[in-house]
C-alpha cells in the first residue's frame, strides 16, 4: 500500500512538472506590445503617423510594465533579483528616459514657436520680400538651435544604446525576470524617442553656416523641389520646401504655405500630446520602482 501511494505521488509530481507554463495575461500583453513596437521600428520609413502610433503603443507597453510591478510576486522577485548596483542602474534608466522625454518636449516647443512666428508673417501677406527673407532667417536660426539640441540628445542616445547588454533569449514566461522586462522596455522606448528626434531634424539643414548664407542657398533654383518630391517629405521638410519656393520667386507657393503650416501644427500637437502622456506614464513607473526598492 505504501509503495502504491509513493508511486501515485511520484506520478502526479511528474505530470505537474511536465505541464506547460502559462504566462500571466499582463506578460502576454507586454510581449504583444513589445513585438509590435519592434516590428514598427524595423521599417526604414519614419512618418508622423507611425511616430504617433509608436507613442500610443509605448503607453500600452509601459502600462503593462507598471501593472506587473503592482503584482506582489513580481515585486518580491525584483527585490530578490537586484543587488545595489542593479537597483541604481534601473533607477538611473528610468530617470534617463524622463530626461529624453523632456528633451523631446523642448525640441517640439522650439519648432512650434518658430512655426507660429512664420505663420504670423505669412498671414499678413504684405508681399514684402525683405520681410519674408528676414522671417526666413529667424526660422532657420530657430531650426539651427533645434538641430543643435537634437545632435546633443542623439549623441547621448548613442552612448546609452551601447550600454544595453544582449538580452536573454529565455521566453519561459514564468521565469522571465522583471529586470529583463524593464530593460527591454527602456531599449524600445529609447529607439522610439530617437526616431522622433530624427524626424524633427531637417536632414538637408545648413547647421554649420550662417543664417544669411543659408537663405542664399535656399533661394537658388537648384534647391527647389517638385510637388512629387514634396509628397515624400515629412511635415517639417514640406514647410521648408514651401518657404524655399517662395524665396525662389514663386509667388504661387504662398498658396500652399498655410496648408503646410496647418499640417505641421497638427503634427507637432499630436507628438507633444504623445510625449507628455508617455512622460506621465514613466513617472508613474518610477514611483512604483522607488516604492518597491524603498519597502
Amino acid at each position: 500500500m505504501a509503495i502504491t501511494e509513493t508511486n501515485t505521488k511520484s506520478s502526479l509530481h511528474t505530470r505537474c512538472n511536465s505541464l506547460p507554463s502559462t504566462p500571466h495575461p499582463l506578460v502576454s500583453q507586454y510581449e504583444e506590445h513589445l513585438q509590435r513596437l519592434k516590428d514598427s521600428q524595423a521599417t526604414s520609413s519614419i512618418s508622423s503617423s507611425s511616430l504617433s502610433h509608436n507613442l500610443n503603443w509605448l503607453l500600452d507597453l509601459h502600462h503593462c510594465t507598471d501593472m506587473l510591478l503592482q503584482l506582489p510576486m513580481k515585486q518580491e522577485a525584483l527585490a530578490q533579483e537586484c543587488n545595489d548596483k542593479c537597483v541604481d542602474d534601473i533607477l538611473e534608466g528610468s530617470l534617463r528616459l524622463l530626461d529624453i522625454c523632456s528633451t523631446a518636449k523642448d525640441c517640439l516647443l522650439i519648432a512650434k514657436e518658430s512655426m507660429h512666428e512664420l505663420d504670423s508673417v505669412i498671414r499678413r501677406r504684405r508681399g514684402d520680400k525683405t520681410e519674408f527673407i528676414a522671417e526666413g532667417g529667424k526660422y532657420l536660426a530657430s531650426r539651427k538651435k533645434l538641430k543643435k539640441a537634437i545632435r546633443k540628445a542623439l549623441g547621448n542616445l548613442e552612448a546609452i544604446k551601447t550600454e544595453f547588454a544582449v538580452l536573454p533569449s529565455n521566453k519561459d514566461y514564468d521565469t522571465l525576470s522583471m529586470v529583463s522586462i524593464l530593460k527591454e522596455a527602456d531599449e524600445v522606448t529609447i529607439r522610439s524617442l530617437e526616431s522622433l528626434l530624427l524626424f524633427t531634424c531637417d536632414p538637408n539643414g545648413q547647421s554649420k553656416k550662417s543664417r544669411w548664407s543659408a537663405i542664399s542657398k535656399l533661394i537658388q533654383p537648384k534647391r527647389v523641389v517638385s510637388d512629387s518630391q514634396e509628397s515624400n517629405k515629412n511635415e517639417f521638410e514640406n514647410l521648408d520646401a514651401g518657404l524655399q519656393s517662395l524665396l525662389c520667386h514663386k509667388p504661387s507657393a504662398i498658396k500652399n504655405l498655410p496648408s503646410h503650416l496647418e499640417n505641421l501644427e497638427m503634427c507637432i500637437q499630436d507628438l507633444e500630446i504623445g510625449v507628455e502622456h508617455l512622460s506621465r506614464k514613466l513617472i508613474k513607473t518610477r514611483v512604483s520602482l522607488l516604492n518597491i526598492f524603498n519597502h
